[in-house]
């Protein structure tokens, strides 16, 4: 997959406009909800957001910042230094990446070497609550809730791994900071790709019907 890079700073009206209309990794785990019979709440309800934002041009996000979301946003710089001294890498920043083939795109938190090449590697971040990052240090896992997202920016990027990490400066400094990588897994990719297609492919024919209303009677 080939992209392009849209330099905006997450959460800026710019970084919005670049997400309008498009499927995007925060959003993939909604993408994939599942029930027995029937289309899940989470999956209709983003569908519908993305029609209706390429409809309207408008976004249609939520741009409300909780307490916990602030300070993992403060936080960030101090997560990525813990990791880069960890890790004994340089990680290096990119805007908003669009999918030139098809509507989706994602936000990286970094990269580790030129995409160009099979080393290269991305990088998640989080500064969640303590009681979840305790969670994560007791399992070692890649966190299940997480593995959506990580999937789909592989899938963007063509990256061959992603450093999943969680940062919380109130514990112990030995206990700062999580990481686990994750593999690139093309199984995996081609089958979340599958499901990514058929949702984009139902977004865009419900957009082209809505979009054929406003011709009738003329």
């Amino acid at each position: 997959m080939t992209f392009t890079s849209i330099d905006a700073e997450q959460r800026s009206e710019a970084w919005f406009q670049a997400r309008l209309g498009r499927l995007t990794g925060s959003r993939a785990a909604d993408m994939l909800a599942t029930i027995k019979t029937g289309e899940a709440a989470a999956r209709r309800d983003y569908r519908t957001q993305l029609v209706v934002e390429r409809l309207t041009g408008q976004i249609q996000e939520d741009a409300f910042v909780s307490k916990d979301m602030m300070r993992g946003v403060e936080l960030e710089p101090a997560a990525r230094d813990a990791y880069e001294r960890a890790a004994g890498v340089f990680v290096q920043s990119t805007g908003f990446l669009a999918s030139v083939e098809h509507m989706a795109g994602c936000s990286l938190d970094g990269h580790v070497d030129d995409f160009s090449n099979r080393r290269a590697g991305i990088v998640e971040l989080k500064c969640p609550r303590s009681a979840t990052h305790l969670r994560y240090l007791r399992t070692w896992t890649m966190p299940a809730e997480h593995v959506a997202q990580v999937t789909h920016n592989l899938w963007i990027t063509g990256a061959q791994w992603c450093d999943f990490a969680s940062f919380d400066d109130r514990f112990p400094e030995a206990l700062r900071l999580f990481r686990v990588r994750v593999m690139r897994d093309e199984a995996a990719i081609a089958a979340y790709e599958s499901k990514a297609l058929v949702f984009l492919d139902e977004v865009e024919r419900e957009y082209q019907e809505l979009l054929a209303m406003t011709k009738v009677g003329m």
